[in-house]
């Protein structure tokens, strides 16, 4: 059997300045805004540049109890890794478009990395993995799953 996850929905305020952060500031790519009038949402859909991977579904929150999580999907630990081909280049890019950062640049055993918020202040990691380094593991010891706030 092989499956994947093409998608992770990240609970948004507003579409449109959730795609204006993702696009203009960490440069995603738009893949999808389609208006779906059967059920009156938008089915928006952001992935990092070049990326093959798993992308963000933008899914603006509809009801109350789906409010109190914008910006605390996780209870406050990192939510979503963000792997760059280079770490400064991405790091200083981010910086000076404003993009908090709440854990500062540090060399880990696995690759480099920093904790960073986004507009609603969901906590991602930016790190660049060594080049005899994979993806972390699924590993419950694995450093990645130590880390948040």
């Amino acid at each position: 059997m092989k499956q994947s996850i093409v998608h992770i929905a990240l609970v948004v305020k507003d579409y449109d300045e959730a795609i204006e952060f993702y696009t203009k500031k960490l440069k995603f790519d738009l893949i999808e805004d389609s208006y779906q009038p059967e059920q009156d949402k938008r089915w928006v859909v952001v992935a990092p540049p070049n990326s093959t991977g798993t992308s963000i579904l933008l899914a603006r929150a509809s009801k109350p109890e789906q409010e109190k999580f914008i910006g605390n999907q996780t209870g406050g630990r990192v939510f979503l890794f963000l792997n760059s081909d280079n770490f400064w280049r991405d790091y200083k890019e981010m910086t000076s478009k404003g993009i908090e950062f709440v854990r500062e640049p540090k060399k880990a055993d696995y690759g480099t990395v920093a904790v960073f918020k986004d507009l609603y202040g969901n906590l991602w990691d930016l790190l660049e993995l060594n080049s005899d380094q994979t993806a972390p593991s699924i590993d419950p010891n694995h450093p990645s799953f130590n880390r948040g706030a």
